[in-house]
C-alpha cells in the first residue's frame, strides 16, 4: 500500500523516533513510584507493585512526562505515559490534557496540542499529540487506510495469566456497553443482530494476536486491534481465557477449576481484585493480599506513521515481570 503524503505544518516532516530517558528510567523517589512493597523483592531487584505510580503531584507528573518524550518533529510529539495517568479527565483531575499547557511551555512545544492516539488510562505507552488539525485529519485518514488494507496501525504488548490455546489468531466479537449493577461495563455479544449493529448498540470488533513467548501459566502476547472500542483488548483477552496481569475489572470473567480456566457469565462476574494461582504468585514474589497494587500489564508499544514507526519501551515493572516469569524480553522487548 502506498502511504499517503503527510502534509505537516511548518517545522519539518517525521523522521525516525529519537531516544529519550523515559519516566521509568529516572531515579526512584523515596516513598513514591517504585517504592519497595512489604513482602516484595530483594535488594536491587525492585518490586512490580507500587512502580506504576500515582497519585502524583502536578509537578511530579510534569517531570515524568517531560522525561518521557520519545518523538518530536514539526507539530507532532509523542510521549510514553505511565499507567494510571488518564489522557483526558474531568475538570480538576490530573491528566495528560490538563498538563499539556505547562508541558508545552517547559519544552517549547506547539500550543493547542491535542490527542491523536493514546494508550488508555490504566495502560502504559504511547500518546501521540499534534499541534496542527490538518495533520491530525491526515493521520486519522492514514490509520483508516491501514486498517482497510489489513495493516494494524497500533501494536500492544500484554503479559497474561494463562497461555492462549493457539500461538496466533484473531478475536472477533460484538461488544457493547451495559449497565451491570452500579457499573458501566463492556460485555461481548457473540452474535449481534444486524439491527443492533446498524443502530450502533453493538460494535463488531477484531483483534489480531500472537504469542511472543510462554512460560508455565503465563505468556507475553502481541495485540493488534483492527477496531476501537473501550476496553476492547482487555475483554478480548478474557475471551482467550488469558486475562492481562493487573486487570482488576474483566479478569473476574475467567474462573478456574483444578487449574483449568473457564468463562464466567459477564453479567454475574462483577469486578474484583484479580486472583492468581499460587505458583504464579510465588514467581512474582507477591501475595494475594498485595495483588490489588499490581498495575495493568498492557502497553502501547508501537504506532505506525506514514514515514516513521514510533516505539516506546515497556516500563520497569513490566520488564521486571518478564524477568520474574521467565518470559522473553526482560531486558528489552524487541
Amino acid at each position: 500500500m502506498a502511504a499517503p503524503r503527510l502534509l505537516l505544518c511548518p517545522g519539518g516532516r517525521p523522521r525516525a523516533a529519537c531516544s529519550a530517558r523515559a519516566w521509568y528510567q529516572q531515579p526512584l523517589r523515596p516513598g513514591g513510584p517504585g517504592r519497595k512493597a512489604a513482602g516484595g523483592l530483594g535488594r536491587g531487584s525492585g518490586s512490580i507493585v507500587g512502580q506504576a505510580g500515582g497519585p502524583w503531584s502536578r509537578q511530579e507528573a510534569l517531570g515524568l512526562l517531560e522525561a518521557a518524550v520519545v518523538y518530536r518533529e514539526g507539530p507532532l510529539v509523542a510521549i510514553s505515559k505511565p499507567p494510571g495517568l488518564a489522557v483526558t479527565g474531568s475538570p480538576g483531575q490530573l491528566s495528560v490534557i490538563s498538563l499539556l499547557p505547562d508541558l508545552s511551555q517547559r519544552l517549547s512545544l506547539p500550543h493547542e496540542l491535542h490527542v491523536v492516539k493514546a494508550a488508555g488510562k490504566d495502560s502504559s505507552g504511547l500518546v501521540l499529540l499534534s499541534g496542527c488539525p490538518g495533520t491530525t485529519r491526515q493521520l486519522h485518514a492514514f490509520f483508516t487506510q491501514l486498517r482497510r488494507a489489513g495493516r494494524p496501525p497500533a501494536t500492544y504488548r500484554a503479559v497474561t495469566a494463562g497461555v492462549p490455546a493457539a500461538v496466533e489468531g484473531e478475536i472477533r466479537t460484538g461488544l457493547k456497553l451495559e449497565q451491570v449493577g452500579d457499573l458501566q461495563l463492556v460485555v461481548p455479544v457473540a452474535a449481534p443482530s444486524r439491527r443492533s449493529v446498524e443502530r450502533k448498540e453493538v460494535k463488531q470488533t477484531l483483534t489480531h494476536y500472537r504469542v511472543l513467548g510462554a512460560a508455565p501459566g503465563c505468556s507475553l502476547v502481541q495485540l493488534q486491534p483492527m477496531t476501537a472500542f473501550p476496553s476492547q483488548l482487555l475483554v478480548h483477552l478474557t475471551l482467550l481465557l488469558c486475562p492481562a496481569l493487573g486487570d482488576h475489572v474483566y479478569s473476574a470473567r475467567v474462573g478456574t477449576v483444578l487449574g483449568e480456566p473457564f468463562p464466567l457469565p459477564a453479567g454475574s462476574a462483577l469486578p474484583h481484585t484479580q486472583v492468581l494461582g499460587e505458583q504464579l504468585l510465588r514467581r512474582l514474589r507477591l501475595t494475594q493480599e498485595l495483588l490489588h497494587r499490581l498495575p495493568l500489564h498492557l502497553h502501547l508499544y508501537q504506532l505506525l506513521l506514514p514515514t516513521a514507526s514510533l516505539t516506546a519501551p515497556p516500563p520497569a515493572f513490566f520488564l521486571q515481570t518478564l524477568r520474574l516469569l521467565g518470559l522473553p524480553g526482560g531486558q528489552r522487548v524487541p
